[in-house]
């Protein structure tokens, strides 16, 4: 999940042309809604995204106790007037929103920090719901960021193994709890949005096999979703040829696997169909060393990543999106290792990678 930095000493202006391409919705990008006074859509249209992607945090949005929390008028909730900035700016551009709600305000979750599950599933679905009717334009719901990292989530017992204890599998099932609740919720609202569970990502505390393995209700079904959320990072060049990383791992290259993963252990979508991989965060560090990630690679080689997994997603039709996760390059560090991982560099020129995702 991204935090935007601001700052930028120079700023992309882009001059799109009436005859632009229209923006695909195998094309998602996590960026911020404008830098200083300078709206970032204009780019968004270059680059023919179709979804542009944010985070809604119930911890900052709902710090005390709403008494009707159905309501998104309750005066408890500080609703952000930025995602409305947002709808205005994709609506004639023909974007789609999508929205991560996540994390936990104390009030639910026992006094703790927010990483940590709220007591009642259904308090996220009735905050779900509040938002789905505050924001009417997002199309796309994702339920909680990386639940299989105990950074993100909690309580959360590692399994890298075979075989799940049942202290192992209690994050899981408090997940789905959460995830099933939110879907009962955003569809009585709005019954044609898409609500987007699991987001697990290429590793985890859990890694992905186990943590689809142990999501259950207590009853012992599935929890509800139309898309399977997954964020395949990955050091490796985008290629569902290549063998599998390891147990329960999977990055890019081993998505062919972990639909395989759903298939087998019961997931479906509508009408009993396998169900679709919604790609939420994809991206390539460039340049040199960085504190987030263990690898990095020179910009042409970015450029040539992002073009082979986006020949991926628009040949295989269980993807439905690929997101990309930053449109700028990290401001410099005094210690010099900034997450380079923008199309665009700090400063907002353009690196081979804009050119291989507006290809996409």
């Amino acid at each position: 999940m991204p935090r935007w930095t601001t700052g930028l000493s120079l700023l992309l202006i882009v001059v799109c042309s009436p005859a632009a391409a229209a923006p695909s919705s195998k094309k998602a990008i996590w960026g911020p809604v404008s830098v200083g006074e300078a709206s970032q859509f204009p780019i968004y249209r270059d680059l023919r995204a179709g979804i542009f992607q944010t985070t809604l945090s119930w911890a900052r949005i709902a710090p005390t106790r709403p008494a009707n929390p159905d309501s998104p008028r309750d005066p408890a909730y500080e609703w952000p007037s930025e995602l409305d900035v947002a709808a205005r700016e994709a609506r004639p551009l023909g974007m789609k929103l999508s929205v991560l709600l996540t994390d936990s305000p104390a009030w639910a979750n026992g006094g703790r920090s927010s990483e940590w599950a709220p007591r009642r599933a259904r308090d996220f679905a009735r905050f779900a719901a509040a938002a789905a009717r505050r924001y009417p334009a997002v199309r796309y719901w994702q339920i909680w960021g990386e639940p299989s990292k105990a950074e993100r989530f909690q309580p959360l017992v590692g399994a890298f193994g075979r075989k799940l204890s049942e202290r192992q599998r209690r994050g899981p099932r408090l997940y789905a709890r959460i995830l099933d609740a939110s879907y009962a919720a955003l569809k009585h609202v709005a019954p044609h949005d898409v609500v987007v569970g699991g987001n697990t990502w290429t590793a985890g505390d859990v890694v992905p096999l186990n943590f689809i393995r142990a999501m259950r209700l207590p009853s012992g079904r599935r929890p509800r979703m139309d898309m399977y959320g997954h964020n395949p990072f990955t050091a490796r060049t985008p290629d569902l040829s290549e063998d599998p990383l390891a147990y329960g791992y999977a990055d890019f290259c081993d998505l062919d696997t972990l639909a395989g993963w759903l298939d087998r252990y019961g997931y479906r979508g509508s009408r009993g169909r396998p169900l679709p991989l919604f790609l939420s965060e994809f991206t390539i560090p460039t340049d040199h060393p960085n504190w987030q990630f263990n690898f990095w690679v020179p910009a042409r080689t970015q450029a040539s990543w992002i073009a082979a997994a986006y020949r991926i997603a628009r040949r295989w039709h269980r993807i439905h999106t690929l997101g990309y996760l930053g449109l700028y390059d990290d401001p410099p560090r005094p210690s010099g290792d900034e997450v380079n991982r923008g199309l665009l560099d700090w400063e907002g020129h353009r690196k081979p990678g804009y050119f291989a995702y507006r290809r996409g």
